[in-house]
């Protein structure tokens, strides 16, 4: 009801004046920008006063001003990229192919080409501005005959070549590291504190990759300088002047000065072009505040309980979430209005709504963890059905017990892992990440015989159809994690996902061509499961995996953060009590949780230390998102139990999620 009119005020209003400001303030800081690197470029270490003098002459001349405007048109097409490539949940291939697959795709082949056009404008705006000899692309010359003819500057067109290449680079390495991601910061400053501290940063970020990126153009330009001198010679009617060295030889491209002002070019076209991201992130992700409550029909789609509930733009549901943390912390008044009660009926729609999309993000993440977890677990394997193994955990004891207290639209969230485990995708929440990690391909040429076997449907012939009584069949019967209350409750073992069998699927019979086609196919995945370079791309990456899995993290970190400070501001500032008829379902919400983080953890892949952050322009936060999260999880359960204590023994939950509890508080987790 209220999403397209609400994304279309968020991103009218807000965002794109973020933006805006961000690529204003990039434009101001072009001019100081180009003098440092007019200065630097033009530098000479014997004659220092010329050099100054000459720097400012050529600063106020007519073809610097002329460099300047296209400058500034580089500096907005930028920014646009910025603004249409940006996202909140970063997008990571959980194999190479994946990765090959998202430099391979049309929309970045668009943005690369783009990229490459926007080097060669800012290229040739610097041999511009250094002069001398990379001014101009061609010089008059004289034939052997003495006639005029127009040669070809080399020099010239190796800088633009520079710009194309460095530009090409920037574009691939931003989808390897991410750079359209833009995160969170979990402490708050002012824009000028961030920009101050990031600055050295960006400077060591451009100058780093410049000289790798000019490295490598050297070498490719080496072998292959030949092609595009050829070509602009047959196109532009340009000669080349026999009795000038060519570059593309060892001894043409052994020139200290001609490999530095290729190196001050890239930095300063990087040195833009970061400092433009730098500034949209910082824009983009201030805090904004959303009021509450209003009495206004036109305000009430904007107020945090409307927008919380939203699904796209997906930057509006993560400052919300943002806005939720910080008045659950800092804002008494604010927190009134949500424990308020409306009026007339003295409901507190407030409270409910926001406490029922919190429940829901946190029932998804539990979710996608319990799927993760059961198909890793099993992992092509059949597991043993044992005596011990049939006892429930304690999220399933939950599930018997408070499910209906659970408030989220998906009561039956956790009843059971989905029939869909096996399947190519599962259904995850609204911020779950595009990529499904965890889900095992049955289609892919890799996968698991016995995988395959489990899956596959039973024949009514079968001795694994039907009640089976061997205990040596019986083991064939993958156990699922998280089983459904009604089959433990009569003590039948959970029945696998391949032996329910519907009577249209138990008529149908695969026809003569359906086989033979299923045959060559089976055919081509083992001969491609043999070779090696195919294994190499296809296999998955199980630390990416993980980290795809809590990619959207940040959003489940400020449902913690707001549920957990709002209840403990509840023990005190709540008049009404309305708080305290969810902490039930709260309590058990987050004691599933932080089982399922638990046995993510103990996983044979899963790292259990954050990785070192890198020092680049690619924001690499989304790789600890996991250790934060299961650091807020445990922070939010303390600060609950260490506020009511004792009181927390008069609320009704399971036997297993009170002894959990009962460690909490006695300070033994």
């Amino acid at each position: 009801m209220f999403s397209a009119e609400q994304s279309c005020w968020f991103v009218r209003k807000v965002i794109c004046w973020r933006a805006a400001a961000s690529i204003a303030w990039a434009v101001l800081l072009l001019p100081p920008t180009t003098s440092v690197f007019v200065i630097l470029g033009g530098f000479s270490l014997f004659h220092p006063i010329q050099t100054i003098s000459e720097c400012l002459t050529l600063i106020g001349s007519a073809s610097a001003m002329l460099s300047l405007i296209l400058l500034c048109g580089v500096i907005l097409m930028v920014g646009f990229l910025n603004l249409e490539y940006y996202t909140v949940i970063p997008t990571i291939a959980c194999s190479r192919i994946a990765l090959l697959g998202q430099l391979l795709h049309p929309h970045q082949f668009v943005n690369s080409l783009a990229h490459c056009i926007m080097g060669v404008i800012v290229a040739g705006c610097c041999a511009v501005i250094i002069g001398g000899r990379y001014e101009t692309l061609g010089y008059p010359c004289t034939q052997t005959d003495g006639s005029p003819q127009m040669c070809l500057n080399e020099y010239h067109l190796l800088l633009l070549l520079a710009g194309a290449f460095v530009g090409f680079s920037h574009s691939l390495s931003g989808v390897i590291h991410n750079m359209n991601y833009v995160s969170f910061h979990a402490v708050q400053q002012y824009k000028y504190l961030r920009f101050k501290g990031s600055l050295p940063l960006v400077v060591k970020c451009s100058a780093t990759q410049a000289l790798y990126s000019i490295r490598n153009y050297i070498v490719v330009y080496l072998f292959l300088g030949y092609i595009p001198r050829a070509w602009i010679c047959k196109t532009l009617d340009l000669h080349l002047n026999s009795s000038v060295h060519p570059l593309d030889t060892v001894t043409g491209l052994l020139d200290l000065s001609l490999f530095y002002h290729l190196w001050i070019s890239a930095t300063f076209l990087l040195f833009t072009w970061y400092i433009t991201l730098l500034l949209f992130r910082i824009f983009v992700t201030e805090v904004y505040s959303f009021p509450v409550q209003s009495s206004f029909t036109d305000v009430a789609i904007q107020c945090l309980p409307k927008v919380l509930t939203d699904k796209q733009p997906v930057i509006l549901k993560f400052l919300a979430l943002q806005d939720l943390a910080l008045l659950s912390q800092h804002s008494p008044s604010r927190r009134a209005e949500v424990f308020s009660l409306s009026q007339p009926g003295g409901h507190p729609h407030n409270w409910n709504a926001i406490s029922k999309e919190c429940l829901s993000l946190l029932a998804d993440l539990t979710q996608r963890l319990v799927a993760y977890h059961d198909t890793v677990q099993t992992n092509g394997r059949a597991k043993s059905l044992s005596t011990g193994s049939e006892r429930k955990t304690s999220s399933e004891t939950s599930v018997t017990s408070g499910t209906e207290d659970l408030m989220s639209p998906r009561p039956n969230l956790l009843m059971k892992t989905p029939a869909s485990v096996f399947s190519r995708s599962i259904v995850g929440g609204p911020l779950s990440p595009l990529t499904a990690p965890f889900t095992p391909d049955l289609n892919s040429p890799f996968a698991s015989p016995a995988m395959r076997r489990l899956t596959a449907p039973a024949e009514q012939c079968s001795p694994w159809h039907g009640s089976v009584q061997s205990p040596h069949i019986m083991r064939r019967v993958p156990k699922l994690w998280s089983t459904s209350t009604d089959s433990q409750s009569n003590g039948s073992p959970p029945p696998s996902p391949a032996s329910v069998l519907s009577p249209k699927q138990e008529s149908s019979k695969p026809s003569l061509l359906a086989l033979f086609l299923q045959n060559r196919k089976e055919q081509v995945k083992h001969f491609l499961g043999k070779r090696v370079l195919i294994m190499y791309l296809f296999n998955k990456l199980p630390e990416a995996s993980s980290q795809a899995l809590f990619a959207d993290s940040q959003a489940h970190i400020w449902a913690l953060e707001g549920l957990s400070y709002l209840v403990e501001a509840s023990f005190s500032e709540d008049q009404f009590g309305v708080v305290q008829t969810a902490l039930p379902s709260i309590l058990s919400c987050m004691l599933v949780l932080q089982e399922a983080v638990d046995r993510h953890f103990k996983l044979p892949h899963a790292s259990s230390k954050p990785v070192r952050s890198t020092s680049s322009m690619g924001e690499s936060s989304y790789k600890t998102l996991r250790f934060a999260l299961r650091a807020t999880l445990k922070t939010a359960i303390y600060r609950i139990t260490t506020t009511f204590g004792d009181h927390l023994n008069a609320v009704q939950m399971s036997a297993e999620h009170r002894k959990r509890l009962q460690q909490f508080l006695e300070y033994k987790e």
